[in-house]
């Protein structure tokens, strides 16, 4: 039998043991939490869209004419013209041949592995990859390959002693989400061009918020469909709304149409959603100054930060983590800011290293230079 009591006494005394809290209100940085009113910097909606009046009005709209549920997969009858609308704006506003929607990115990456390689196959990801890629690639059956976090000399070398392989593909996030850095993809993609690797790379955390029109990580450094062929994001992060898109060329959209199974065996996502994606990323391109302000509020935190006596990442996107190192002690420290109506996570491993538990800060484009002030002050008496 499982003795569940006593491993979760454990998690507790590990400090690892992990309790939800219950949102009463629309997401934005001031939001009610257990009851609470506070002052919220755990969140992903990084534009301050998720509770923006035009997108819930699509949203709303398209209920009206669609209901609320797909009723079906994509390959039955639940792929309606929305959903087709927007795969086709996704695949425009990333500069891509072709866009595929999913339900959430753990799928859109699992189906990405499940449908490219096998056993025969080997796969390279960088050790602080999301849970999801590297989960996508265990269940795969490929070989998986794990390079030191963003250690291109080791990624060169089993890059080259893995050429037997039918089969080879590179999975790394853009922006790590708990250290906020970015993946050298410069470098990465030539060294996947020069060892006939596949780059995928999964854009979550900077869809929409890097690049001159948002279009993320890939936009910013100016690599193409040709140098990052499979480009992974989220639609729940800075579009403000649920789900994910695979985007690439013509033929990697119909290979996974045909063998992903993730994909061929779930329900479409209720086309609402897209009709609210579809005018988010309307926003998104036209309203530059969120990107704007989102740049400056950054620079005002790490510049804030930098006068306490704490350790920042060498980040400069909106994830801006504190590393203290003890489970119980960040857990003291959020509980600490709590109570003075301040929501910032503990995060722990499994999560992040043995070792690196930390505060994560997130910034949103709706946080305003008083509330960091807050904050800044808050973390002086935690």
């Amino acid at each position: 039998m499982f003795d569940f009591e006593s491993e979760l006494v454990k998690k507790r005394e590990a400090g690892l043991y992990r309790k939800r809290r219950v949102s009463a209100s629309a997401q934005t940085v001031r939001s009610i939490i257990d009851g609470k009113s506070v002052l919220s910097f755990c969140g992903n909606d990084y534009l301050g869209l998720a509770n923006h009046p035009e997108i819930k009005k699509a949203f709303v709209e398209a209920v009206d004419h669609y209901g609320v549920g797909s009723g079906s997969a994509h390959l039955i009858s639940g792929h309606s013209q929305l959903h087709h609308d927007c795969e086709q704006r996704l695949a425009e506003f990333t500069g891509r041949d072709r866009a595929l929607l999913f339900s959430n990115g753990y799928m859109a990456n699992l189906a990405i592995a499940s449908a490219l390689v096998g056993h025969k196959d080997v796969v390279f990801q960088d050790k602080l990859n999301h849970a999801s890629l590297i989960d996508a690639a265990k269940l795969s059956g490929a070989k998986l390959r794990r390079y030191r976090h963003s250690d291109i000399t080791q990624l060169e070398t089993q890059l080259q002693d893995n050429q037997d392989h039918p089969h080879k593909l590179l999975m790394t996030d853009g922006v790590f989400s708990m250290d906020g850095d970015c993946a050298d993809l410069q470098k990465i993609s030539q060294l996947c061009l020069d060892n006939d690797v596949c780059c995928m790379v999964d854009d979550a955390h900077g869809f929409g918020v890097l690049g001159e029109q948002g279009g993320g990580l890939l936009q910013a450094l100016g690599l193409s469909q040709q140098q990052v062929p499979i480009l992974m994001a989220t639609l729940g992060k800075a579009v403000g709304t649920a789900g994910a898109f695979v985007a690439g060329s013509e033929a990697l959209i119909e290979t996974l149409i045909q063998q992903a199974r993730p994909y061929i065996y779930t329900t479409a996502s209720p086309p609402a959603l897209a009709a609210a994606t579809l005018c988010s990323l309307g926003i998104i391109e036209k309203e530059s100054w969120r990107r704007k302000k989102l740049a400056e509020l950054i620079h005002y935190l790490r510049q804030g930060l930098s006068s306490l006596d704490y350790e920042l990442m060498p980040s400069s996107t909106p994830i801006q983590p504190i590393v203290i190192g003890d489970n119980n002690r960040v857990l003291e420290m959020s509980e600490k800011l709590l109570q003075k109506e301040i929501l910032v996570t503990a995060i722990r491993p499994p999560t992040v290293p043995v070792g690196s538990a930390r505060l994560r800060i997130t910034l949103s484009a709706g946080h305003e230079k008083a509330d960091i002030d807050l904050l800044l002050k808050g973390l002086v008496k935690a």
